[in-house]
């Protein structure tokens, strides 16, 4: 038999549940989970490895108007992970009312095909599930419309089956033992910003970045520093907390994942450091792996 292989792209607005979708899809915790839109910032792939193919899941930063360089940014990822796409998910939820202008503009130009995703169904009703799903095929007339929950797990399988049915005959893009094109730093970066989005409310999430500044590797341990960039003193204050005590639960929190995901007992010690209006200036974005 030939080999497949191929990129599906997970594109669709914040919150819509794209990254509890590409976990689900994948089978490892990629892609952090939050209940706050705009969790995702970076395009994360997740490999899929058979004998007889390979599937490269993209999940991409939920589509918006951008309001900061940080914004354009994960913008021009969703536009990478649309052409790049041989096969595109296009994931809308059930309490969408019907306005994915924005998401279905960046799809113009793309001849890949698509199948709709509606997630959430297991909040919803089964008229509402079928007003959709006409919706849907109506409107865009996909190669497919799946109702799904990418969280209960329900109809996964299905659109693995639709991925791997509509996969290019192509050799593998990636060795065959590859999870994801991120490395372990990345993944520690995201476990601490993953813990400031659950701890903290209003702006501090969004104006926080996390660099990992040392990873030491060992045998049974890893030593891990990073720093917790804010754009304000006053943003500085509330993620440390009284006597350091909001950034304690972040790093106790943060360092439980870690030793989860790295199956090591992690070290890990955190500073906080201001840059005000970071998420402006193209300097630090770059400096931070923001292309």
């Amino acid at each position: 038999m030939s080999h497949q292989a191929g990129f599906v792209s997970i594109i669709g607005k914040p919150n819509a549940g794209k990254s509890t979708l590409m976990n689900a899809l994948v089978g490892e915790n990629m892609s952090i989970i939050t209940p706050k839109a705009q969790t995702t910032r970076h395009r994360i792939l997740g490999i899929v490895n058979d004998e007889n193919y390979q599937i490269v899941f993209s999940d991409t930063p939920g589509v918006i108007k951008p309001h900061y360089a940080l914004h354009e940014s994960m913008m021009h990822q969703v536009d990478g992970s649309i052409v790049d796409a041989d096969l595109i998910l296009l994931v809308t939820d059930i309490y969408e009312e019907y306005d994915e202008a924005d998401v279905l503009k960046k799809l113009e130009g793309s001849l890949a095909p698509i199948a709709v995703l509606i997630n959430k169904i297991d909040q919803s009703d089964e008229e509402t599930v079928k007003k959709k799903v006409e919706f849907w095929q109506e409107k865009l007339k996909p190669k497919a419309v799946f109702a799904i929950s990418a969280l209960l797990g329900h109809n996964i399988k299905a659109i693995m089956d639709f991925v791997i049915e509509n996969l290019p005959e192509h050799p593998a893009y990636y060795e065959k033992d590859a999870l994801t094109d991120r490395n372990d730093r990345f993944f520690a970066s995201e476990m601490i910003r993953a813990q400031i989005f659950k701890q903290y409310k209003k702006e501090i999430p969004y104006s926080s970045e996390v660099i990992v500044t040392a990873f030491v590797e060992g045998e049974t341990l890893h030593r891990i520093s990073a720093e917790i960039i804010v754009e304000r003193d006053s943003q500085k204050n509330i993620l440390i907390g009284q006597g350091g005590k909001m950034l304690k639960i972040v790093g106790t929190y943060a360092r439980r994942d870690m030793e989860d995901f790295f199956q090591r007992k992690v070290f890990l010690e955190m500073f906080v450091k201001v840059i005000p209006d970071w998420r402006s200036k193209k300097n630090y974005l770059k400096k931070f792996g923001y292309e």
